[in-house]
């Protein structure tokens, strides 16, 4: 199991009343937001959104998951981090950690992302410059899938 500093990328959230269910605790559906957020995140410091701004390349989330640990409840501010475990020719799988203030570990998931071309509808290689930007992030913690 990865540790928070291993992430690069961290985003703190509040809690909000609004996303809590009837059974007094945060909606499953809201812990996939919070990745989101990790992962918009994640993508901003690659320039992944202005390189799809000027070419049409962006990514795509292909598939994702969230291992539930920890119910959340308002009030609380909850830690989203991020980072890339693996990359392949066309994408790479995200790890998510959700740590709460008030309970600890509360989610573990993760995302598939495939880089796509949305002016061809069709997925292709990540972009170098993107490549290039996720191993500097990184560091040594990535693994390269042939």
């Amino acid at each position: 199991m990865q540790h928070q500093h291993e992430y690069p990328v961290a985003v703190e959230l509040p809690v909000v009343w609004g996303e809590m269910d009837a059974f007094g605790h945060v909606n499953n559906i809201v812990f996939f937001r919070y990745f989101e957020s990790a992962r918009i995140e994640y993508f901003l410091r690659l320039g992944l959104t202005d390189h799809m701004k000027e070419t049409g390349i962006g990514p795509i989330l292909a598939e994702t998951s969230c291992r539930y640990i920890t119910p959340l409840q308002f009030p609380d501010t909850v830690t989203v981090h991020a980072r890339i475990d693996s990359i392949s020719e066309s994408g790479f799988t995200m790890e998510y950690l959700i740590v709460s203030k008030n309970a600890g570990e509360a989610a573990r998931g993760t995302g598939r992302v495939v880089l796509y071309d949305y002016n061809k509808n069709v997925k292709t290689a990540i972009p170098d410059t993107i490549r290039k930007a996720i191993e500097e992030l990184e560091g040594n913690n990535i693994t390269i899938d042939n």
